[in-house]
């Protein structure tokens, strides 16, 4: 998805501290961070929060209240944040830089795209670049039709009456996907979504990212070791069959790290969020319904919109420098907040809304620059095939409990429903949907579980409250 961004936590939680070129504060012991760094991570609603708007409007480039004697930049205008993703020369994302501070040590290195400079980087992008192009992607169009498909059967076939909306049609879409794309076996994606949320997740602090990394990578390796000698028919596969002689299995276990957990989370928080959004939008529902061609234009609005990812790899300045009018030291780090970004009144008026007749606009949800998300199109597919299924299937489908009666994620970088169960959908088949269903009566979907069920063919049946 919006880059792929798997090991931020491991970097935020523990490195971000450090200073690159200069000794700094070791803070490895410290198990929470400050609450000016997570400011940025949270929302009301699916809204960014008031105080990031007011950064945007009177400092796009703040320098956050951190203290312990180091600087952290927070980015939260669109031309300063595409000014800081876009410079190669002057910033850095070379994890190697950190060795030997803040308690890091080459074991620590996470490996993949987003933490690697040119040269390395674009070597390693160049052996991924072919698998994503649109062109070479479109083979997989009737495979993710089949699984949205498979999964929407499957809402309608539950034999207690209650459907998880994340559970059963959010979460395993991207799954299913990225696991195939990549050869990974599907019955380990449940363990991946675990470790790609703990690693997300920086309300805990640093600490339980940094276990879920290394879990990660530990399996990885083992993966790669035995495609080495057994080279599947996926991209870990190809990779080792074409390249395997230009690639270590640690850049192997790291890229395909990133891919797994960022393609996985990110897409399923795009799927569930924005199905909750088009449930609340009844232009936007009936675009879809009515609209073969809306699809492309929905989802682009919602990438924008909701910007699941909120922030961008952090960035340190390799040398002094001004950037758009503002002095940046050596050593600094620089965030950028691309949920700020993307509600930039500089793309176009009412920003801070969701309009699903808006033209697309040039956002910035899947970063921008050398490190922009390299599955961006893959993501776009599963987005332009799920949103009208469901729809087209349920076409009912309503919330069941008021918006902010939801709960949501609230410090981390990749947005979403929180994971604690919470009341949410439920949707009233129509009468040759609930013959397909061989359990009589209620038929319920609930967001992150379970909601109170009813008889959609009794009259007068609950209508969203």
């Amino acid at each position: 998805m919006s880059g792929v961004r798997s090991h931020v936590l491991g970097w935020v939680g523990r490195k971000y501290a450090s200073r690159r070129l200069r000794h700094g504060l070791d803070l490895s012991s410290i198990g929470f961070l400050p609450q000016a760094v997570l400011m940025p991570l949270h929302r009301t609603g699916v809204d960014p929060v008031a105080d990031l708007a007011l950064l945007r409007h009177t400092a796009p480039i703040a320098k956050l209240p951190i203290g312990f004697g180091f600087t952290v930049w927070l980015v939260s205008g669109y031309a300063e944040a595409k000014a800081v993703l876009g410079t190669v020369q002057g910033f850095s994302n070379d994890f190697t830089h950190l060795i030997g501070t803040a308690g890091a040590t080459a074991a620590d290195h996470p490996g993949g795209l987003g933490f690697a400079d040119p040269p390395e980087h674009t070597r390693l992008r160049h052996l991924l670049t072919p698998e994503f192009t649109r062109r070479r992607l479109q083979r997989l169009i009737p495979r993710i039709e089949s699984i949205v498909a498979n999964q929407l059967d499957n809402l309608g076939n539950t034999a207690t009456g209650t459907v998880d909306l994340w559970q059963d049609f959010a979460l395993p879409i991207p799954a299913m996907v990225i696991c195939e794309l990549l050869g990974i076996p599907s019955e380990d994606r449940a363990d991946f979504q675990r470790l790609g949320t703990a690693r997300f997740d920086l309300l805990a602090g640093a600490h339980p990212s940094l276990g879920a990394l290394s879990e990660s990578l530990t399996y990885l390796r083992g993966v790669m070791k035995h495609q080495r000698s057994h080279p599947g028919d996926g991209l870990l596969g190809m990779l080792i069959t074409e390249h395997g002689n230009d690639i270590t299995d640690e850049e192997l276990a790291g890229l395909a790290d990133g891919l797994l957990t960022g393609g996985l989370e990110t897409t399923a928080s795009m799927l569930a969020l924005g199905a909750l959004s088009l449930l609340q939008d009844d232009q936007a529902r009936e675009r879809l319904l009515s609209d073969a061609t809306a699809a492309a234009p929905v989802v682009e609005e919602l990438l924008r919109y909701l910007s699941v990812v909120q922030v961008a790899f952090p960035r340190f300045a390799t040398q002094d420098m001004q950037t758009c009018g503002v002095q940046i030291g050596a050593g600094d780090l620089v965030m950028c907040s691309l949920s700020g970004a993307n509600r930039d009144q500089t793309l176009g008026p009412g920003m801070e809304h969701f309009d699903p007749a808006r033209d697309p606009t040039a956002y910035l949800a899947f970063g921008y620059g050398i490190h922009r998300c390299l599955a961006a199109e893959l993501a776009r597919m599963e987005l332009r095939i799920a949103y009208p299924a469901l729809l087209r299937r349920y076409p009912d489908i309503a919330l069941a409990v008021a918006p902010e009666e939801l709960s949501f994620r609230t410090s981390s970088l990749v947005f979403g429903l929180d994971a604690l169960p919470q009341p949410g959908y439920h949707f009233s088949p129509t009468a040759d949907q609930c013959a397909l269903v061989a359990a009589p009566g209620a038929r319920a979907v609930s967001w992150l579980g379970t909601c109170r069920s009813f008889d959609p063919g009794r009259a007068g049946s609950p209508r969203p409250r």
